[in-house]
């Protein structure tokens, strides 16, 4: 059991085991936002093309997202 929590933890992206404390400001990419939504890339691609979620090119092969808006996305699914 201790071997599975362990490879578990090192699975989970910083970003996401830190996400309460990242700045609104801040990017992060693909992978924190399909753990924080618990959604596939595909979904998370469809969010973008529905204008749910906005993704911020930085060059022609990285995409982020911003904190914030990820926030207010997450809060309004929980209402």
């Amino acid at each position: 059991m201790q071997q599975l929590k362990s490879e578990l933890s090192k699975a989970i992206p910083e970003a996401v085991k830190h996400f309460d404390q990242l700045s609104p400001e801040c990017q992060v990419r693909l992978p924190v936002v399909k753990a924080m939504f618990a959604v596939s890339s595909a979904t998370v691609w469809r969010m973008v093309k529905a204008k749910k979620l906005t993704a911020h090119k930085l060059t022609e092969r990285t995409t982020t997202y911003n904190v914030g808006e990820l926030r207010a996305l997450l809060a309004a699914k929980a209402v």
